[in-house]
């Protein structure tokens, strides 16, 4: 078999079959990421990347979390309150209501997703 041949026979793959073969992890031997609000091992495509201070108010900083942990976090608390009172991990374990979601959380198995509504107080201030 020619390269030209695995060339041509890579590029007939279909999309997804694309998407999921670079999606796969590089490195098979790497530990797997924790989240730093439920403790649980993130599997990859569980993986969000959650801005500490939000990109709005000028946040640069990132964190991985789960994203059953991340659309939680934005579902109870808007991007101002983010920005200023929970822009640390502490402070984020802190929240009353998201501190309720982590105890129950870390029971789940570790791809477990959770359907996420926003908060009334949210819904109210938009």
């Amino acid at each position: 078999m020619r390269f030209g041949d695995l060339k041509v026979r890579s590029m007939r793959l279909g999309k997804i079959k694309r998407k999921e073969m670079l999606s796969r992890p590089i490195w098979v031997d790497q530990q797997p990421e924790k989240c730093p609000l439920c403790d649980r091992e993130i599997p990859p495509n569980h993986v969000e990347a959650h801005h500490m201070v939000p990109k709005s108010k000028g946040g640069i900083q990132t964190v991985n979390i789960h994203s059953a942990c991340h659309r939680q976090i934005h579902a109870l608390i808007n991007e101002s309150e983010l920005a200023k009172t929970y822009n640390t991990i502490d402070a984020l374990k802190n929240h009353a209501e998201l501190s309720k979601f982590i105890q129950w959380i870390k029971r789940k198995p570790n791809d477990f997703k959770e359907r996420v509504r926003k908060s009334k107080h949210l819904k109210d201030g938009y």
